[in-house]
């Protein structure tokens, strides 16, 4: 398995037909790693070689360091993980003259991810990241933020918005730009739209979806935020749904995520219609966890004699 990983990755994977496209984004593959739970790569890379995979998500960089959240920050359930981290970060300048050096060295495609509150700091961020677009293969646009100027909503459920910020990064940066997308949204289909029409090239789905654990003898809250966000193999179902029902009316192409722990979740999201798949709180569990998925779909392809990867995307066939 690990030579045939080897053969495809020093091919680019073009012959193997592992290459997707999510508009002007091309990866080598379709596996691509969450924003904050692979940080830069960098530690991983100790393990074995980032650069096979797709791409590598940073964690969601700020304008300036924020320090998030009080613990407790993590609580597992069944299936899952809540979690209410608050996006701590060390700031951009921390990625620009820290890890940006590191990842380039390695050789690992980087999206970086960032957030703000109102279209102003997107605007400001993006400044600063005009200056090393270059070395990044797309920005993330994490619109998990609440925004201040509109009375506390988070950024990402307001439609308007979406488009605002998308449009506004774009207008200073010539790299793609990739919106995250809220699960807790009942709109999901119109936040697409509005971020096409922000000019973004692709949409990632789902983000976590907001829960709540107690503890039984203390009566209280498990998490110091009292609710967090949900993920792992217990939102996995819900993502499968929205992921299939965003990609029959072909807005944007979407990265699946939410619930993937092996390659045959991989698979289904792809037949839902996911062009690429980012893995999350897998990551957790398993440090292994994207090489053995890109492993088992190289393995699946070769099993049911498909020759591109096309031939699953979408592929879902409806009753």
């Amino acid at each position: 398995m690990n030579n045939l990983l080897n053969s495809s990755s020093n091919n680019n994977n073009e012959n193997f037909g592992l290459s997707v496209r999510l508009g002007n984004i091309k990866l080598k593959n379709p596996v691509i790693m969450c924003s904050g739970t692979f940080a830069s790569g960098i530690e991983y890379n100790e393990l074995y070689d980032v650069s096979v995979l797709g791409a590598v998500t940073t964690k969601s960089f700020s304008l300036k360091p924020r320090e998030g959240n009080k613990p407790p920050r993590l609580c597992e359930t069944p299936a899952g993980l809540l979690n209410s981290i608050g996006l701590q970060n060390e700031g951009i300048d921390f990625f620009i003259h820290e890890q940006l050096p590191i990842v380039n060295k390695f050789g690992i495609n980087i999206i970086l991810s960032i957030f703000g509150s109102d279209a102003e700091e997107f605007e400001n961020l993006a400044i600063k990241i005009k200056k090393i677009e270059e070395n990044l293969l797309a920005v993330e646009l994490n619109l998990s933020c609440p925004n201040v100027k509109k009375g506390g909503v988070v950024l990402g459920l307001i439609p308007e918005e979406v488009e605002n910020v998308t449009t506004t990064v774009r207008k200073i940066l010539n790299i793609p730009v990739i919106v995250k997308i809220s699960p807790n949204s009942n709109n999901i289909s119109e936040i697409a739209i509005r971020a096409k029409n922000g000019g973004a090239e692709a949409v990632s789905l789902i983000n976590t979806i907001t829960g709540m654990a107690i503890d039984i003898d203390s009566f209280k809250p498990k998490l110091g935020n009292i609710t967090g966000g949900l993920s792992g193999p217990a939102i996995k179902p819900i993502a499968i749904a929205k992921i299939y029902d965003l990609y029959k009316k072909k807005i944007l192409p979407v990265i699946g995520m939410g619930g993937i722990f092996d390659w045959k979740d991989a698979i289904e999201f792809m037949l839902a219609g996911a062009s690429a798949i980012g893995l999350g709180t897998a990551n957790f569990v398993n440090y292994n966890a994207g090489k053995e998925i890109l492993e088992g779909i190289i393995s699946y392809m070769n099993n049911k004699n498909i020759k591109n990867i096309y031939d699953i995307i979408g592929k879902v066939k409806d009753n």
